[in-house]
């Protein structure tokens, strides 16, 4: 062989060589991975319509339910297509080091703008497939809003304001907590699946909608109990059916992470359901349906942010001091806050959340069983120093979102419904159908 041709070879070597490193550090679409979060993506749809449609539906009058759940499946409807066209470029994270970064992200992927069925993102999905994934999460965080002010707000005006909270705290929550934003990159905050950018987000959002709206006629005076807890509780297992998918998909890979907040998810909602029963029962005499189904609730938010990062045994002190401390948030720092917050999503989802977001900074610690803390965390304080900023950033941050959004729907549509329209209900006075005819 011949200089020249043994430089050709080595030269095509050499060329084979870069191609393979090239295709070994560009991202590989993982089938499993892929089929999973597709699946997990389905559950957390199934949190929404029917899960939450049914939950807060069996909970309202009867002459109230089909219009919750119109609007469960209306919001559901807009968030996604609002995820499609730029929340989710938005959210995203970026390279870039200027200051509107630390909130948001840009608009290169806005509309889904390269993004095809053959592009692979980091984390070896279908960019397809955590664009649907995450679309769910911001559509049931709009849905979980809708039970604080229930039974009397106008549907021109809450679609108003969900644009608007979308835009102003439901994207820069997602950005500054999952995105490489202010609170992931400067605190090392912990939220696994949702704690403070769905939970305690949403509960903010309708405990301002709740106090702005106004009480429902009639509230400490007339009847408002569920109309059917038959229904409620259907809806309760559909959201822990559903919410399997909502936190064991949020490692994105069929691991051991997975498997992790799969049994948290198990666990820490069924010793909420304990412990809120054994306290209801021993201040009210009797255990009852409602509070089973709200200790599940209670025991499901508070370990959201926590599943992956806590060991069996933290998830089960999760679950029970969640129930307990939640049972507070609905029969107690409900009369303090004097509010009608319907169906009590600030009493669970708020103070659930908050409940999960801090004990996460306690259980995570390796000591405790947990898995470790946050990026730049070495100790139990420093990682809840961490989670109690992100909370405190969350609620203000949200607050003011919301105050802004239901004043404006206020001004433009109007916020609250006529008087006679919320005595005759909404299902008829603004849908002109009935959930029952008999």
């Amino acid at each position: 062989m011949t200089i020249i041709q043994k430089l050709s070879v080595a030269g095509c070597a050499g060329l084979l060589s870069s191609a393979a490193v090239a295709a070994e550090t560009q991202p590989q679409l993982d089938v499993a991975a892929n089929g999973f979060i597709m699946i997990c993506a389905a559950l957390v749809i199934i949190m929404s319509i029917p899960g939450i449609a049914l939950f807060y539906g069996g909970m309202v009058r009867s002459k109230n339910m089909l219009s919750i759940m119109i609007q469960s499946i209306v919001c559901f409807s807009l968030m996604y297509i609002l995820w499609a066209f730029f929340g989710y470029s938005l959210a995203m994270g970026t390279e870039n080091d200027s200051f509107i970064h630390l909130f948001y992200g840009d608009f290169s992927k806005i509309f889904l703008k390269g993004i095809s069925v053959d592009t692979v993102d980091s984390n070896n999905l279908s960019e397809l497939c955590y664009f649907s994934f995450q679309g769910a999460f911001a559509a049931i965080t709009a849905c979980l809003i809708l039970g604080s002010f229930a039974e009397r707000i106008k549907f021109s005006g809450l679609l108003v304001v969900m644009p608007v909270w979308f835009v102003l705290a439901y994207i820069p929550s997602w950005h500054m907590v999952w995105g490489g934003g202010w609170l992931d990159s400067s605190f090392g905050v912990l939220d696994f699946a949702g704690g403070t950018v769905v939970h305690i987000n949403a509960s903010i959002c309708g405990l301002v909608g709740a106090y702005f709206v106004g009480r429902r006629i009639g509230y400490g005076k007339e009847s408002m109990a569920p109309h059917s807890l038959t229904i409620t509780m259907i809806g309760t297992c559909l959201l822990w059916f559903g919410w399997f998918g909502f936190n064991a998909g949020s490692s994105l890979s069929p691991d051991g992470t997975s498997v992790l907040a799969f049994t948290n998810t198990v666990l820490a909602p069924a010793a909420g359901v304990l412990s809120w029963m054994t306290l209801e029962w021993i201040v009210s005499g009797k255990p009852s349906m409602l509070g089973a189904c709200s200790g599940a609730i209670a025991g499901l938010v508070a370990i959201t942010p926590a599943c992956g990062y806590v060991g069996i045994v933290g998830g089960i002190c999760i679950g029970i001091i969640a129930g307990m401390i939640c049972y507070w948030g609905v029969n107690g720092l409900k009369r303090m806050l004097n509010v009608d917050d319907s169906l009590d999503v600030f009493g669970v989802h708020g103070v659930g959340g908050i409940t999960g977001a801090i004990l996460t900074g306690i259980f995570c610690s390796p000591e405790l069983g947990g898995t470790g803390f946050g990026n730049g965390n070495e100790t139990i304080l420093q990682q809840v120093v961490g989670q109690s900023v992100s909370v405190v950033v969350t609620v203000i941050w949200t607050a003011a979102v919301a105050y802004a959004a239901f004043f404006a729907a206020s001004k433009l549509t109007g916020i609250r419904v006529q008087r006679d329209q919320e005595r005759e209900g909404l299902d008829l006075a603004y849908h002109g159908e009935r959930a029952y005819n008999h």
